[in-house]
């Protein structure tokens, strides 16, 4: 008799029938067929090294006694690396006198000498490449300095964190005027993004947790991102930088953003990927529980329909009037279902249980987190102000603390640039050497404004060839 699983009874025992599952169901086999990945090509730019690896002639000596002909070869490749190289550039700058005038002295007015360009530090022994590298390596690939030091060390060269500290703070002076004009750019944008997150200050006013601030504003083309270290959470700080700006402020529920609901000439928007945290904690601590998760699922399912309706004009890249009127049509009515559901339960669930503060949370923030529907050019969320914080957040795993305040300051300013260019489609490391090579001849505001992460023409940014 056969058994359920293909098998059939012999003698009392159950025996597998040793029969191929391709040979039963041919059709499943030949319909489904998996892809082999496979290695990917590696880039074509980077330059190639002819390895030969030869027979010897005895390894050519066939067995009738002649020597074997080569019919062909067999290529692969494998990806090389060579630690990063460190020069000296000599600058030597050629004097001219007139050996006609008499008296002729080496400084004399009849001595001309070549000019040397301005540097971003005066008299240092930092070129900008020199320093757009260490920053980067800082500020966008959150390595410590004192990592740094150590990696400088293993190619010979004693270069103390001390010292790159002290360059980074010099530099972000000679960049402080950028900042001011990124802010003022900020504050003409339609719409702007806040966000916060602890810093530890050792040297500052307060020792336990400052804060290092952040304000997204710009065009969807052209973001701008500014980092602002201050030692305090107070709202006071959203309010003194947005102080006289009109239009969409678009934050978390934190209570210091309160103040924004009063002034008539801002909109303020919340963010539902913080309204959707809540219901996702509670789905992860019942686990496969259904029965503790249940409501919180539902909830869910609701914000899944919302994002639905931005993924899908996105496929269309519909315009901001467009996706207003699909808003409108499509995302308004589940709104409405979504807060009926929220009032039936927020009598019936623990206010002090995971799903009850979720919902509470939900509620407190709804007249703000439907805003969204009423602009199409507002986003249901803050994700992108979130976004531009996280290199900073996994940078401060590293280095723990700003040791002064001026450090920290100095840390906001040098992000700020470094996030802007990478929300702009730059590599960080290219643009801060265009930057420092060209900031010391800027005289007019034009000629600042040019150097501006979002003003910089990407072609000029354009990676050497190998």
């Amino acid at each position: 008799m056969l058994s359920p699983r293909s098998g059939f009874v012999q003698q009392g025992k159950l025996t597998r029938m040793k029969i191929p599952l391709r040979s039963i169901c041919p059709v499943i086999y030949n319909e489904h067929t998996r892809k082999k990945r496979g290695r990917k090509p590696l880039p074509a730019d980077l330059p190639r090294i002819d390895v030969i690896h030869e027979l010897s002639e005895d390894e050519r000596q066939c067995n009738c006694g002649c020597l074997k002909e080569r019919i062909g070869q067999e290529e692969s490749e494998q990806l090389d690396y060579i630690p990063a190289k460190v020069r000296v550039l000599r600058n030597i700058r050629y004097k001219y006198a007139c050996k006609n005038c008499e008296g002729v002295e080496d400084d004399g007015p009849t001595v001309s000498i070549a000019r040397m360009p301005e540097q971003i530090i005066p008299k240092s022994i930092a070129t900008p490449g020199l320093l757009a590298h260490i920053l980067t390596a800082k500020f966008a690939d959150a390595l410590p300095f004192y990592l740094q030091e150590k990696q400088f060390t293993r190619i010979g060269i004693e270069l103390g964190r001390s010292t790159m500290c002290s360059w980074a703070m010099k530099v972000a002076d000679a960049c402080d005027i950028l900042i001011d004009m990124m802010q003022k750019d900020i504050l003409a944008s339609p719409m702007i993004g806040v966000d916060e997150t602890p810093l530890q200050v050792l040297k500052g006013p307060r020792k336990s947790k400052s804060y290092m601030w952040i304000f997204r504003g710009g065009t969807p083309d052209k973001p701008i991102i500014q980092f602002q270290y201050h030692p305090t959470r107070s709202g006071d700080v959203a309010a003194s930088f947005l102080n006289g700006y009109k239009g969409i402020v678009q934050t978390d529920g934190y209570k210091g953003y309160d103040f924004l609901d009063k002034i008539k000439d801002i909109i303020h928007v919340a963010c539902w990927t913080h309204a959707r945290r809540g219901f996702k904690n509670v789905t992860k601590a019942a686990g496969n529980k259904k029965s503790s998760s249940g409501n919180a699922s539902t909830a869910l399912k609701y914000i899944s329909l919302l994002y639905k309706i931005e993924k899908e004009a996105r496929v269309q890249e519909l315009k901001p009037e467009q996706l207003y009127a699909q808003r409108q049509k499509e995302a308004v009515p589940i709104l409405e279902e979504c807060k009926r559901w929220l009032d039936a339960r927020v009598e019936k669930v623990p206010p002090k249980s995971l799903l009850g503060k979720a919902i509470h949370y939900t509620l407190s923030q709804w007249h703000r987190l439907i805003q969204y529907t009423t602009d199409g050019i507002i986003r249901p969320d803050n994700n992108l102000v979130e976004n531009a914080i996280r290199p900073f957040v996994v940078g401060r795993k590293n280095w723990l603390f700003s040791d002064t305040v001026q450090g920290a300051r100095s840390s906001a300013l040098i992000y700020s640039l470094i996030e802007t260019a990478k929300s702009n489609g730059m590599e960080p490391y290219w643009y801060m050497k265009y930057l420092f090579e060209h900031l010391p001849e800027a005289m007019t505001e034009d000629d600042f404004r040019a150097l501006l992460p979002y003003n910089v023409d990407k072609k000029l940014l354009a990676v050497p060839t190998p």
